[in-house]
C-alpha cells in the first residue's frame, strides 16, 4: 500500500474510536514544525478520505471528523489551522458547530456542503464562516481557497506592516476614533471593548478603516480580503458587512461607523 494510501486509511477510521478527546490521533502528531493542519468534519467517509489525500499532497496535515460532536472539543482543544465543515450532518451539523466554536474561536472556517441555496450561504456567512464552496466542487477551487485563507491569516498571526495609506502610529496600530486595531496581534477594541473578528472580518474592516470617509467598492473590499484570483460572489462580502456591524452592535448598540452607499459600496466613518 502506498504511504498515503496507508496514512489515509488510518485517518478513516472513526476518529472518536479509542480517543477520549475525539480527536483523529494519527495526523495531528505526525505533523511537521512548519506544516499547516486542516481538519476536515463530514460525514461522507469518501469525501474525507478523497480531501485528505489530496491536502497531504499539497503538504499539509488533516485530521478528519465524521461528524460535528466528535470534532467540536477536538477543535477547541487543538486547534488547527483551518477546517472545513460540511453542513448537513448527524448529531450536529455544522452550522450549530460553527455557532459553538464562534463562542470561543475565531478558526478559519470554510463551509462545504450539498446546499447551494442562498439563504444556507447567508446563514453560514452571517454565523462566520470564511469562505463557502458549494458540491459538487473542484477540488483545485478549494484548494486555492485554503490556501488564500492561509495566507491572509499568516500577517495577521506574525504582524505586518500597514498600507501606506492607513497613516497608522509607528507602533502599527491603526486608530480611528473609538476603533483600534492592532494588526500584529489580530486584536481590535472599539471604545475600549474587545471585538473578536475572523480573518476576512479583519481585513476587510481594516481596508474600509484605512481611508476614512472613502468609498470602497465590493470587488476593492473582495481583492483586500481575497488577494488571490479566485471568484467569490457579491453577497459574501455582503454578509461579512453584516456580521461586522452585528459584532459591533454587540458592545455599542449605537455603532454606525460602517456606512452603505447603495449601488457604490461601503466605506468607514471615524466621526
Amino acid at each position: 500500500m502506498m504511504q498515503a494510501d496507508k496514512q489515509q486509511a488510518e485517518n478513516s477510521r472513526d476518529p472518536v474510536e479509542g480517543k477520549a478527546d475525539g480527536q483523529a490521533g494519527s495526523d495531528a502528531s505526525s505533523a511537521g514544525e512548519n506544516q499547516r493542519v486542516i481538519a476536515l468534519v463530514d460525514d461522507d467517509r469518501n469525501i474525507l478520505t478523497t480531501l485528505s489525500i489530496a491536502l497531504q499532497a499539497e503538504g499539509y496535515a488533516t485530521r478528519v471528523y465524521s461528524d460535528g460532536e466528535a470534532a467540536l472539543a477536538a477543535l477547541q482543544s487543538n486547534p488547527p489551522d483551518l477546517a472545513v465543515f460540511d453542513i448537513k450532518m448527524p448529531r450536529m451539523d455544522g452550522m450549530e458547530l460553527l455557532r459553538q466554536l464562534r463562542a470561543h474561536s475565531d478558526l478559519p472556517v470554510i463551509f462545504l456542503t450539498s446546499k447551494d441555496q442562498e439563504e444556507d450561504e447567508e446563514a453560514g456567512l452571517a454565523m462566520g464562516a470564511d469562505d463557502y464552496i458549494a458540491k459538487p466542487f473542484s477540488q483545485r477551487l478549494l484548494l486555492a481557497r485554503i490556501r488564500a485563507i492561509l495566507r491572509r491569516a499568516a500577517p495577521l498571526e506574525e504582524g505586518h506592516e500597514p498600507a501606506s495609506d492607513a497613516k497608522a502610529p509607528a507602533n502599527g496600530l491603526i486608530v480611528r476614533g473609538r476603533l483600534s486595531m492592532d494588526p500584529a496581534r489580530h486584536q481590535v477594541t472599539w471604545g475600549g471593548d474587545n471585538v473578536s473578528l475572523t480573518v476576512t472580518e479583519f481585513l476587510i474592516l481594516e481596508a474600509l478603516a484605512q481611508r476614512p470617509g472613502v468609498i470602497k467598492s465590493r470587488n476593492q473590499l473582495m481583492d483586500a480580503a481575497y488577494p488571490d484570483d479566485i471568484f467569490v460572489d457579491d453577497r459574501t462580502v455582503d454578509s461579512h458587512i453584516k456580521r461586522l456591524r452585528r459584532k459591533f452592535r454587540s458592545v455599542d448598540p449605537g455603532f454606525g461607523a460602517i456606512e452603505t452607499l447603495y449601488g457604490a459600496g461601503y466605506s468607514f466613518s471615524d466621526g
